[in-house]
């Protein structure tokens, strides 16, 4: 009998072909057409006309750009739980609920059965892509582990659930790959994030783990919490003896990466993917400087709005046809789970056109511009990870805000609330400052205009918190572990002070 990996290698050797030769536009039109027929009974489809759609413009004309609060004011939300022939067809058994990265409000995003084939299909791809760039992988000889959220399921009606992706991805994983998932279910059940957390540290070290998956600082957690079970600074070779790959996705990796390439020291792969409530959008097939792949032919279609243009009252709605590498644009896509022309809330940029390879840079709502700096997370991430490189530290976590003028503070500015993994030096504070004001000045112009002289934004002010700050808060706001993020622009002022007052209890 043939191996599950010598398997998955004839599988990887076909769709490496496939894409190879894959004209990405044309998948595109197909894929929107299909959806389009699939969903023309439905609600939404005789609403927008989906029966005499036959092209890419039609679609256009009839279907305006929508945020998750136009879906669920008009359709989502009018029979809630329960949406059978809404915007598509049947009954929709499971929500994703969103992590509320900002807010402590959840969203309920629909997720189809199409959906979750579509997305086990992506993870497909994602192991396609590791064997073969490693020919000699044995990755499906041991457990791929998902640090992730709870996987417990709340029946919200008859047939209708609603969890975080991880738990509604767990409960339905084909037979083949449940074999290989880890931690049991039992352990993935628990909704205790800490205890969970220290449970699975301990069974690692009695099991054979070759893929770790997760979000970065989560998975850090992780790998304090196993090195403290040892009593000494270990490696990936001594904690993850026959690992292959480390997938990570979620937030701007750059400044986590020098951790994880220390910790992996070349025993594995690291490769990105980008996961969504509404899709699985985008996998890492080649280097990390090529950016993420589109995933074009499997239940998304994807559309581009040029970012600076979002707010207008008709915004150019650009195709793969169309768009161009380095522009900064929204993400909107219509999946097969009944979201269409929807601006998802991520912005992004092409590094290559063909294929259709792109980075994330962060939110449509992740923009700091309190002065009219108009600076976007990805110019902030680069920034600071330039500048911990420079001063050779370990950036654990950090948010930052706007802190306007008052009384005490005759000119605004920006406020960095930072953790490190190292003690930071009496100097830290002032050296991150001014490498990161001169990063900012060089590669934004209204950056540099407002921080011209000193009169518009002071410098930056950084503050350095105690090892846990940011665990601690997150767990305050309910927000610990599996899939939530740590903000990294927060420009609700309430919470941004939340995280400010709960930063001076730490720090004192």
């Amino acid at each position: 009998m043939i191996g599950a990996t010598a398997l998955l290698r004839q599988i990887a050797r076909r769709r490496k072909r496939r894409l190879d030769n894959q004209n990405a536009i044309a998948e595109q039109k197909r894929v929107l057409l299909r959806m389009v027929r699939k969903a023309r009974d439905t609600k939404f489809g005789r609403d927008h006309d989906f029966a005499n759609i036959k092209s890419v413009a039609d679609f256009q004309a009839r279907v305006p750009l929508r945020r998750f609060e136009d879906m669920w004011d008009d359709y989502w939300g009018v029979d809630f739980p329960i949406l059978r022939d809404v915007s598509w067809p049947g009954l929709i058994n499971y929500f994703a609920t969103t992590s509320g990265t900002t807010s402590g409000a959840s969203k309920f995003i629909p997720v189809t059965n199409e959906m979750i084939r579509t997305n086990t299909l992506a993870g497909l791809d994602l192991l396609c892509h590791h064997v073969n760039n490693c020919p000699d992988s044995q990755v499906l000889g041991g457990k791929a582990m998902m640090l992730g959220g709870t996987t417990v399921l709340d029946e919200l009606a008859k047939g209708v659930w609603s969890a975080d992706l991880s738990g509604i991805s767990q409960k339905r994983w084909p037979a083949w790959f449940a074999r290989f998932a880890f931690p049991p279910v039992d352990i993935a059940l628990m909704d205790d994030w800490e205890k969970k957390v220290h449970i699975v540290a301990e069974l690692i070290q009695k099991t054979d783990v070759r893929v770790v998956s997760g979000t970065p600082s989560w998975v850090l957690v992780l790998f304090d919490v196993q090195q403290k079970l040892l009593g000494h600074r270990a490696k990936a070779d001594e904690l993850y003896p026959h690992m292959e790959m480390l997938v990570h996705g979620g937030v701007n990796f750059d400044p986590y990466r020098s951790q994880f390439e220390e910790f992996l020291d070349g025993k594995a792969e690291l490769r990105e993917v980008y996961p969504s409530s509404e899709g699985f959008i985008a996998v890492q097939d080649e280097s990390p400087a090529e950016g993420l792949r589109l995933i074009v032919d499997r239940g998304l279609f994807f559309e581009f709005v040029p970012f600076d243009e979002l707010d207008d009252e008709n915004p150019p709605r650009l195709t793969l046809a169309d768009v161009q590498e380095g522009v900064n644009y929204a993400l909107v896509l219509s999946n097969c789970s009944g979201a269409w022309a929807y601006i998802i809330g991520d912005t992004v940029r092409f590094v290559t056109v063909d294929p259709p390879r792109v980075r994330i840079t962060g939110r449509t709502s992740y923009f700091l511009s309190a002065f009219g700096e108009h600076m976007i997370a990805e110019e902030i991430e680069i920034a600071s990870a330039k500048a911990a490189n420079e001063l050779g530290v370990h950036i654990t976590d950090y948010s930052v805000g706007a802190v306007y003028p008052d009384d005490n503070r005759p000119v605004g500015g920006h406020l960095y609330v930072m953790e490190l993994v190292e003690d930071a030096t009496p100097e830290f504070a002032e050296a991150f400052s001014t490498l990161v004001d001169n990063q900012l000045r060089d590669g934004n112009k209204d950056y540099r205009a407002h921080r011209s002289e000193g009169f518009g934004m002071a410098a930056p002010d950084i503050r350095v918190v105690p090892p846990g700050t940011f665990a601690g808060w997150m767990k305050s706001r309910g927000r610990l572990g599996g899939q939530n993020k740590v903000p990294r622009i927060i420009n609700d002022q309430d919470l941004f002070q939340n995280l400010r007052d709960f930063a001076d209890n730490a720090i004192s």
